[in-house]
């Protein structure tokens, strides 16, 4: 039995030769680059295509024209409901408008998301929605504005959500005032004895929230009697909460600035012989499903995060850049975990 190998698939430099033109003349004739062909050389190039079955390559032809027909969305963690439902939103959307969702997860370092975006620029998407908390310190986030500015002067239209600086178009969250209806409100049903968990004290949505509910203390003559930093996740608030248990403070009520933290919280105060919602009430913020399932059911803040999602994608397909016209608020929801006092 005789060894054969498999034909090599037609390249652009084989159709290049067959059509007697040069390989960039004929990858602008395929890729429908701005700079035109005349008719009579695209008609070789095309013939030649045909004749030796060459299929020309959908990145290629789309960063020949500027931008490919997708929208890139980069995450802080795809496994996190907060921000699986950003992406759901912005995935719904892109099907109205025939887009491609391309997902990118980075976590909170800067080093990572900067990578990302440098990756990135060779597929020239036509959105870029960031969807994970920006940096309070300039020097940590100059780098990625810088990379961010390199995308969209290459044809790619960046919308940040959450973030005002930058000079791009942005879609804001009232983290701060929302949080601070919060805390009234929870001062209202009985509670005064507050611990504050508000993971990573160098990004800046944890930081809106924290401060929000701390000027609703203020306002009520109150102050919490602790403000805990540690991990922005379940796993890493419950270890914060069982260490602050275990020196022996005693709230009354947790307030923990994402509904996972909730839940890590509330993990810890059972851990420790205490029923969440009867002995001690919990809050978080974002109204994740699992926090209206989950017994007793969670006092947080809602916001319509696959609403954020798809609205990120309109502003950035319809030139939105005001932030009073770009803006979502959020609703104080009381539910069980928080009983009047």
């Amino acid at each position: 039995m005789s060894d054969q190998s498999s034909p090599s698939p037609v390249t652009l430099a084989d159709v290049a030769a067959h059509a007697g033109v040069s390989m960039a003349t004929a990858s602008r004739a395929l890729n429908g680059s701005s700079r035109v062909v005349n008719a009579e050389m695209t008609e070789r190039v095309l013939a030649s295509s045909r004749e030796l079955g060459y299929s020309a390559n959908a990145l290629a032809q789309a960063v020949a024209r500027g931008s490919t027909r997708t929208v890139a969305v980069v995450l802080g963690d795809v496994a996190d409901p907060y921000f699986s439902s950003i992406a759901a939103g912005v995935i719904e959307e892109a099907e109205k408008n025939d887009l491609v969702v391309t997902m990118w997860a980075t976590g909170s370092q800067p080093d990572r998301l900067l990578a990302t975006l440098k990756a990135m620029r060779g597929q020239r998407p036509q959105v870029l929605i960031i969807a994970q908390s920006g940096h309070l310190d300039p020097e940590d986030d100059e780098p990625i504005t810088d990379e961010l500015a390199a995308l969209q002067k290459s044809g790619t239209t960046v919308c940040t959500i959450g973030e005002a600086s930058g000079g791009f178009r942005r879609l804001l969250v009232g983290n701060y005032e929302a949080a601070s209806e919060l805390a009234t409100a929870l001062v209202a049903r009985g509670y005064s004895r507050f611990v504050v968990l508000r993971g990573d004290p160098a990004l800046r949505t944890p930081t809106e929230r924290s401060d929000g509910f701390r000027a609703g203390l203020k306002s009520a003559g109150l102050e919490p009697i602790a403000v805990e930093v540690g991990g922005f996740s379940r796993a890493g608030a419950l270890d914060t909460m069982a260490a602050a248990l275990a020196s022996g403070l005693r709230p009354d009520c947790v307030f923990a600035v994402t509904d996972v933290m909730a839940l890590g919280a509330a993990a810890a105060l059972r851990a420790a012989g205490l029923e969440p919602g009867v002995d001690v009430g919990v809050a978080g913020f974002d109204d994740i499903e699992s926090v209206r399932d989950v017994t007793p059911a969670m006092t947080t803040v809602a916001i319509p995060l696959a609403e954020l999602g798809s609205r990120a994608l309109r502003v950035a397909l319809a030139g939105e850049s005001d932030p009073d016209e770009g803006s979502i608020a959020g609703e104080v929801v009381l539910r069980e975990s928080t009983p009047a006092r």
